[in-house]
């Protein structure tokens, strides 16, 4: 979170390095929501970061942004937000990816209520892309996480509990 993408600062490239030092068989999957995710694909790649997704929000080249992450050695994810519609993820930009992330809270703000309207994008792009990793990201609990396993990866997930 750099400020500018969303109102929130969190953790940058000093932290992961400090981690990477540290723990250096740590698998780092970096969240990047920055207004200019093109920029910070070096400086994260050197930190020790194996993992880079992006907001398709956040830049008018996704395609140039997906292409700087893989130059730099790192696998791709792309996120969307509630707001963004699934089919803005093309078959191209899909296939180019590792991992599709779709935001079921708005970005930026921790403690926000988990929006079950997002599951539709994640089944429609699961029917798009069925070897495709996909997360969901934003106010998962017990209350739901059943229901997001069903829509994301396991077609027969057992029923919560009553």
């Amino acid at each position: 979170m750099d400020g500018n993408f969303v109102p929130n600062i969190t953790m940058g490239a000093p932290i992961l390095t400090w981690v990477h030092k540290n723990v250096p068989d740590i698998f780092m999957d970096c969240h990047m929501m920055v207004a200019d995710p093109a920029k910070w694909v070096p400086e994260v790649a050197q930190a020790g970061g194996k993992s880079y997704t992006f907001h398709y929000e956040a830049t008018s080249d996704p395609e140039g942004v997906i292409a700087k992450i893989k130059e730099h050695k790192m696998l791709v994810g792309l996120a969307i937000s509630p707001q963004t519609p699934s089919s803005v993820i093309t078959d191209s930009l899909g296939n180019s990816v590792d991992m599709l992330l779709v935001m079921t809270v708005q970005p930026g703000y921790g403690g926000q209520k988990f929006k079950p309207e997002c599951l539709e994008k994640v089944k429609e792009l699961r029917a798009r892309f069925p070897g495709k990793n996909i997360q969901v990201d934003g106010g998962v609990g017990s209350g739901n996480a059943c229901q997001c396993a069903r829509a994301v990866i396991i077609p027969n997930a057992p029923r919560e509990r009553s």
